[in-house]
């Protein structure tokens, strides 16, 4: 694990250089809503510092915080009661395109099985 990679678009949201619609915020993570939702409710739950992939992430509290964090978000959203989904896509076969851990929370509609 890294600090920040100023490249990296995830960073640069976190660090604020980017600007996003940020729903959830604390000094380890920051939720914000997907440009580009795959359900009535789409956020993307990223960690502050720098890491590449669920691979990379050696920290369990780190990952806890993350999980903590999306289960936060989807009570604040509504979603609780009726159900949501978390995602963690896993590299370029697993449909990984940002190269910085994110959860997606997408919730507001029925899920179908498989995902894809």
């Amino acid at each position: 694990m890294s600090g920040s990679n100023q490249e990296c678009v995830f960073c640069r949201i976190a660090s604020g250089q980017v600007k996003a619609d940020r729903v959830l915020e604390t000094e380890d993570v920051v939720a914000f809503r997907d440009l580009n939702p795959q359900a009535p409710t789409h956020i993307l739950v990223i960690p502050r510092v720098h890491v590449a992939s669920l691979n990379e992430l050696e920290d369990p509290d780190l990952a806890g915080r993350v999980l903590m964090a999306a289960r936060q978000v989807a009570g604040e959203e509504g979603l609780a009661e009726a159900g949501y989904r978390v995602v963690v896509n896993q590299g370029s076969d697993g449909g990984q395109t940002v190269f910085h851990l994110h959860v997606h929370v997408l919730g507001g509609r029925r899920m179908t099985w498989p995902p894809g």
